[in-house]
């Protein structure tokens, strides 16, 4: 193996070598997830040049140099004030789903008017109609952080793949029974994962549009899905109450997560793989060990129904939503809640 160069990734903090294997460039990521400004430089190279033999001597100080670019990056106050920019009538009919490409610099939406529609985040322009579905487009998606793919979710029974450049269609996936409700690339976009009310999941082939595998095992409606951020595991969570892990390389079941009263609303791993949180209609969320499928923790205070959650990029914080028109932040390691996010005036969707 051949170091060629680092990448530096602000958030989550980390490092990225790109290095060189049997003629193939590859990459692998040191995550620094715990790093803080008061970090001590010195002594995290030398934990990483024990952990990573591509990292030698010779490039210790360039190591620290990058670790020394994080914790000013981290130093610095950001004081966002968010303002109504521009308003768009994008569809005929109501919207489903919006989604950022990477970069933000595009956005798709969904709609019932059976179309999704690509737009430039900055003029507010369409860029692209992406038409062809027979029913309601529910679940959009970009394959990030490439962006150049574009997958729809219908109540059709169907899931298109689109060129994010140009609008085409190159493929039409079909076997799902009823309505897609979620759906979800993998981090090597290779493959897209579907949810749908007929009970199953399924992964598909992004290269050749084929069906790799079904997912069986739910005994309702699949509502929402998620891989792992190295891509060989795939979470479900299912209006029966019950979340399950899958092993994406075999399609094989390897944990069922039980502890809901009612139906899950969503599904996350943590950036380092190692916990799920889940949100439930029982107005609780969970926190389980991804590798036994055991429940950490039940995170409570919400008086309605949590209608999504999810962590920050950091693992470090759980952030949930709920039908009592509050978002509650709670702490990963803790799992007391932070703080209570108050003010809207309805339920709190996303």
């Amino acid at each position: 193996m051949k170091l060629k160069r680092f990448l530096l990734r602000y958030y989550p903090p980390g490092i990225i070598l790109e290095y060189e294997k049997g003629g193939y460039l590859r990459t692998k990521s040191i995550d620094l997830l715990d790093l803080t400004p008061e970090t001590n430089p010195d002594e995290l190279v030398a934990q990483i040049r024990q952990s990573e033999p591509l990292v030698t001597e010779s490039r210790a100080e360039q190591v620290k140099q990058l670790v020394l670019r994080l914790q000013q990056k981290q130093g610095q106050q950001n004081h966002h004030r968010f303002c109504f920019c521009k308003e768009l009538k994008a569809h005929i009919l109501p919207l489903t789903n919006v989604a950022f490409d990477k970069s933000g610099s595009r956005f798709i939406t969904g709609s019932y008017d059976r179309t999704c529609r690509v737009w430039d985040t900055a003029s507010g322009t369409e860029l692209h109609m992406l038409e062809g579905h027979r029913n309601v487009v529910y679940a959009i998606a970009f394959n990030n952080p490439y962006g150049d793919k574009i997958a729809t979710g219908s109540f059709d029974k169907t899931c298109k793949l689109w060129c994010a450049e140009t609008g085409k269609c190159f493929h039409t996936f079909r076997g799902h029974m009823a309505e897609i409700v979620c759906l979800a690339f993998n981090p090597q976009s290779t493959l897209v994962a579907t949810g749908s009310m007929d009970t199953t999941a399924k992964l598909w082939d992004v290269e050749n549009g084929e069906e790799v595998a079904t997912l069986a095992g739910h005994t309702a409606e699949v509502l929402s899905l998620c891989f792992n951020t190295v891509g060989n595991q795939l979470v479900t969570g299912s209006f029966d109450h019950t979340v399950a892990v899958w092993d994406v390389a075999s399609g094989r079941r390897v944990h069922t997560l039980i502890g809901h009263t009612g139906e899950i609303s969503n599904v996350q791993f943590n950036w380092d793989c190692s916990l799920i949180v889940t949100g439930s209609m029982d107005k609780t969320c969970k926190l389980w060990e991804a590798g036994n499928g055991k429940c950490v923790a039940t995170l409570v205070g919400h008086k309605e129904e949590v209608l999504d959650v999810c962590f920050d990029l950091s693992g470090q914080l759980i952030a949930a939503a709920s039908a009592d028109g509050t978002a509650r932040v709670f702490s990963t390691t803790t799992h007391q809640c932070l703080v209570t996010l108050e003010g809207h005036d309805g339920e709190i969707s996303k």
